[in-house]
């Protein structure tokens, strides 16, 4: 959901005035193809691309030594990365800019975000480039393809993997008594093991959930939500596809909550629920690869396990998130396709994970020596790569922010014992709903 280890917060995809930033990437359709003014091509026929990367830390040292490789590479070309914000605020950056005429380059885009971002015409397809040449597109992961394909059409890279699995506590299940779970359990097994590892004594909680009615809140929900045979889009697209699912995933949560065995973080970003964790006050925490050196450093003695399931079948979600080209003129947009083509092949993709804190993009770069080696230095790894075989993305549809939020808002209610699930899920309804009536 959104690496070594960028904060938990990258999730976070609904950003206030969400609503006025849509209307800006609209108006922009309707504002005609204007480039930006400068051609990027200097006196001795250099072209500069700018980069708006949202990276921080660990992440943006890493692509700082990727940039700099490159352009020795292709000395001529210059990336300038300099330009931008952090990523949970590039949305709106990324809308004013396309208003107002002046953009970049290649921009760090949410996956969630990238089907509003796209229907500006600045936006360059990038079908032909990775369906040619040298990117191994076949064999990459199909949640890192499927999150940048809109209407049968590639429309920006992937930048980002991840995807959700359970990361037990193995001290807290001694104290409790309690085996640690093994692939294949089942939802109702998870309720009662939460319930088991809570002691309200001591200040121990089973598991937690974010509680601030954001995407981090509302993506744990898809794969129990897609496991009971629900969508997040109806067939037809006129309605949301998980009235039924719905109401029986939001169960799970009204248990925990009755049993008082989660841990409800109020605040965006769910780090506090990842400090409990980290502080051996809870015993299981669903989490991405992302969270693993914060649980490393804590020294917390822990097992990664794959997210339960009510089928039996294997079952989880990932979060791609993408570089997504703007069009500048042709030269720029040639540069352009050259840094992200060499960045997608597995030689530089292996270096940004390992340092970045992402997962291997294709089947490739997993079989590369220096994946093995962090997978081996890296304990549960393995489970969260495996999970890509059968994980499951959002749908890049431009209705999805309202459907997350209205969710997220029933998914809060039950956390909180305002609203039954079935109460909720027909608030949850009524909004989406809506949302997915109005022409786009």
């Amino acid at each position: 959901m959104e690496r070594v280890a960028p904060p938990p917060s990258r999730r976070d995809v609904l950003r206030g005035g969400y609503a006025l930033a849509l209307t800006a990437v609209a108006g922009t359709a309707l504002a005609g193809c204007a480039k930006g003014a400068d051609s990027g091509v200097g006196a001795d026929g250099r072209v500069t691309i700018e980069l708006w990367h949202g990276q921080v830390d660990t992440a943006k040292d890493a692509l700082a030594r990727l940039v700099a490789d490159f352009e020795r590479a292709h000395p001529d070309i210059r990336v300038d990365m300099g330009g931008g914000v952090l990523a949970d605020a590039m949305l709106q950056k990324i809308t004013a800019a396309l208003a107002s005429g002046s953009y970049p380059d290649i921009a760090f885009i949410f996956g969630s975000d990238l089907a509003n971002v796209a229907r500006s015409p600045q936006v360059v397809d990038l079908t032909s480039m990775v369906e040619s040449g040298p990117t191994p597109w076949k064999e990459y992961w199909a949640p890192s393809r499927a999150a940048v394909t809109i209407n049968g059409r590639i429309r920006a890279a992937p930048a980002v993997l991840d995807s959700l699995a359970v990361v037990c506590n193995k001290k807290v299940f001694r104290d409790a008594g309690v085996p640690l779970p093994q692939a294949g359990w089942k939802w109702p097994e998870f309720i009662e093991t939460a319930k088991r590892l809570t002691d309200a004594g001591s200040g121990r909680f089973g598991t937690g959930w974010p509680g601030a009615g954001d995407e981090d809140t509302v993506w744990r929900m898809w794969p129990l939500i897609w496991d009971l045979g629900g969508d997040v889009v109806a067939k037809d697209g006129r309605g949301i596809g998980f009235a039924d699912a719905g109401t029986q995933a939001l169960q799970v949560v009204e248990a925990l909550a009755k049993d008082a065995s989660v841990y409800i973080d109020p605040k965006p970003g769910s780090e506090q629920m990842y400090q409990v964790f980290q502080a051996g006050r809870m015993g299981m925490v669903v989490t991405g690869p992302w969270g693993l050196p914060d649980i490393l450093a804590a020294k917390i003695d822990y097992e990664v396990v794959p997210l339960p399931s009510f089928s039996g079948r294997p079952m989880t979600i990932s979060g791609p998130d993408t570089w997504t080209m703007f069009d500048n003129g042709e030269a720029r947009v040639r540069a352009g396709r050259t840094f992200l083509t060499w960045l997608m092949q597995p030689a530089q993709d292996v270096r940004w994970d390992v340092e970045a804190g992402s997962m291997p993009l294709s089947r490739l770069t997993q079989e590369l020596p220096a994946w093995k080696k962090q997978e081996a230095d890296t304990p549960g790894l393995p489970v969260f790569v495996k999970s890509l075989e059968t994980a499951r993305v959002r749908p890049t549809h431009p209705a999805y922010p309202q459907i997350s939020q209205a969710l997220g808002q029933a998914v809060v209610a039950v956390l909180l014992g305002k609203s039954t699930p079935a109460e909720a899920l027909r608030d949850c309804a009524d909004a989406a709903n809506a949302a997915l009536l109005i022409p786009r």
